[in-house]
């Protein structure tokens, strides 16, 4: 059976055009083939399994020739040779209903940070593979180059997703967890979270289409509304369609989840640290539009780029001054109506609603992340400051001729 499926064309082709600038290594009964190697050509794969090659495996990084690839090699001569990554969360455990379960809790909170495209396909055992492509995320951030971070910023997303979806997942899980059902545990859940081991330099995860060695079915293509009916046999090899697992994102879709991820890891390192910058809002009363720093001025011009990452400035500023939460409605409102085209208004209002179901925190320090989408152009009173909240409040201060309050 073996030969008679990768003898199809449709087949042969979806493992060529997702092998591109990818590591892949050929899985044989007695082991693994040599690395690192490539396809030439689609037919590369039927010969490999004439030779007894039974599924195939690939990188999560992008290469600009894998061949270069060197065992043993260091950080810096990867970066130099690696073009991206994709962000590949493995989705596994005892029983297939409790991957469902959480596939489709990562899909709803990656839909929430605006990543509407992600690629799903069956494991070939009782998981799920997600993918969300390169292109969706920012090149850089805060000038650090994103192709070279990994597999650091990989790993801080599926913390950071885990985190967002461990709660809901405990209780989804446990509620399977009733009389005639298989489930016998309430430790189950932590068997299915996103599995860090393929977050690492290297790691190879099966192909789409390729079969798995035990159940011999296929690692099929899926879409998000297939998840809840989806069974076994639904991969018979001899019965899959061959669909795309790479989903057509927009350049830069996921910026928002990565920023995001990055500040809640930062600042649950400062927590562990003990240096929390928990504070009130300031209390500062009227606050004029022209005590607000070039950076945000310019924001509130309305823009056609970085609006996501804009909005997120400007929650965070405006909830750290003090301004009640319709006046920061009726500001964002304005603001976006000028933008070009603008946010979604459900867009907008979740973002608002995850803000506020937190405590406040200060938008970015300055420079870096706004030369980024920009807006940085920094006036005399800026060289005083660190960071828009700063401005805004010795601004404020100042104008008032009020004595500066600590915070």
């Amino acid at each position: 059976m073996t030969h008679l499926y990768y003898s199809r064309l449709d087949v042969q082709k979806a493992i060529f055009e997702f092998a591109k600038n990818r590591e892949i290594c050929p899985r044989y009964f007695d082991g693994f083939g040599k690395r690192p190697d490539t396809f030439q050509y689609p037919s590369d794969i039927i010969e490999l399994v004439k030779k007894g090659a039974t599924s195939f495996n690939c990188s999560e990084e992008l290469w600009e020739d894998p061949l270069r690839i060197v065992t043993g090699m260091n950080a810096d001569e990867a970066n130099k040779m690696r073009i991206g990554w994709d962000l590949l969360m493995d989705v596994d455990s005892k029983y297939i209903d409790y991957s469902k379960v959480c596939a489709k809790l990562l899909i709803s909170v990656l839909r929430f940070h605006g990543v509407k495209n992600i690629g799903i396909k069956f494991s070939g055992s009782k998981g799920f593979h997600l993918i969300i492509p390169w292109k969706a995320f920012p090149k850089e951030v805060n000038g650090v180059m994103t192709k070279d971070m990994f597999p650091e910023w990989p790993r801080i997303l599926v913390q950071y997703l885990t985190r967002k979806i461990e709660k809901k997942l405990i209780e989804s899980i446990s509620d399977l967890a009733r009389p005639n059902k298989y489930v016998k545990d309430f430790e189950a859940p932590k068997e299915v979270m996103p599995d860090l081991v393929l977050v690492s330099p290297r790691h190879l995860f099966r192909m789409p289409y390729s079969l798995h060695e035990k159940t011999a079915l296929a690692s099929v293509v899926l879409n998000p509304a297939e998840i809840e009916n989806f069974e076994l046999m639904d991969a018979d090899p001899l019965k899959i369609s061959v669909e795309n697992f790479i989903p057509d994102v927009k350049e830069g879709e996921a910026s928002e989840l990565l920023v995001q991820a990055l500040d809640w890891h930062k600042d649950r390192n400062l927590g562990e640290k003990k240096e929390v910058f928990e504070y009130k809002p300031i209390e500062l009363g009227v606050v004029s539009e022209e005590n607000f720093p070039p950076c945000v001025k310019k924001i509130l011009e309305g823009m056609n780029d970085g609006k996501k990452r804009a909005v997120f400035i400007l929650i965070n500023l405006f909830r750290s001054i003090g301004l009640d939460r319709n006046e920061i409605e009726s500001k964002i409102s304005s603001w976006n109506s000028k933008n070009k085209p603008p946010l979604k208004e459900g867009y907008i209002t979740s973002q608002l609603t995850w803000s506020y179901k937190n405590k406040p925190i200060m938008p970015q320090n300055c420079k870096d992340f706004y030369l980024g989408i920009g807006v940085c152009a920094p006036d005399e009173f800026c060289k005083r400051v660190k960071n828009p909240v700063n401005y805004v409040v010795k601004k404020t201060l100042i104008s008032n001729k009020s004595p500066r309050r600590k915070k």
